[in-house]
């Protein structure tokens, strides 16, 4: 008579400890799922919120409002803005359809002016020294309302100098001279006095000049 009483006691005991685990089981599987459901969507919320990738090489510095290309090849110039105090910062070229690229940014106040055209020989300002530039023709670079670094707060290009052309097929290189009484010149080879045009562009302030495909 013990014996049947202690048995019928354990059996709803360890009915209800299967019952409990049961429980917890299905407690712990609703957790993880839950977990795993918000670690997903914080996952796609991380991906739709990674900025686009940036444009190809050079595409900050298209021109929409670029002039035509002259059909010759005169000296282009333009004044530099009242307040320019700048110094180039950089020099870079690259290669556009029918064109090559060459950009001069610059830090400080204010826009530059240039003044750009074909030369019979490169010579340095100030010195008046001989330069030696590779190409056929030379395009020299006289960009007007710079300054040295101490009076514009921004450290001047440093090289490389002579810098060659990328990917370019006119463009053969700018070799930097120096900047000298409120102006800065580089010097570009060409292939050929083809015709180019040059403009400015903001934020940052840079001068582009493109010259287009000889022939």
């Amino acid at each position: 008579m013990t014996r049947r009483r202690s048995a019928a006691l354990v059996a709803p005991s360890l009915l209800f400890a299967v019952t409990l685990l049961a429980g917890c089981g299905d407690d712990d599987a609703d957790t993880a799922s839950s977990s795993s459901s918000a670690t997903s969507t914080a996952a796609a919320g991380s991906e739709t919120s990674e900025p686009a990738a940036s444009s190809a090489p050079g595409g900050e510095d298209e021109g929409p409002d670029a002039p035509p290309f002259t059909a010759n090849a005169e000296p282009d110039t333009q004044s530099a803005s009242a307040d320019s105090q700048v110094t180039v910062t950089e020099i870079r070229t690259g290669r556009q359809e029918s064109y090559d690229r060459v950009v001069f940014e610059v830090g400080g106040t204010g826009t530059p002016g240039w003044d750009v055209r074909y030369v019979d020989e490169a010579s340095s300002q100030g010195s008046g020294a001989p330069v030696a530039v590779d190409g056929e023709a030379v395009l020299q670079v006289t960009l007007t309302g710079t300054a040295y670094p101490f009076d514009s707060g921004v450290e001047e290009w440093a090289g490389p100098d002579p810098l060659p052309g990328n990917g370019t097929q006119v463009v053969t290189e700018v070799v930097w001279d120096a900047t000298f009484e409120g102006t800065s010149v580089a010097f570009v080879g060409t292939s050929a006095k083809a015709p180019f045009r040059v403009y400015a562009l903001e934020d940052p302030t840079r001068i582009v000049l493109e010259v287009a495909d000889a022939g």
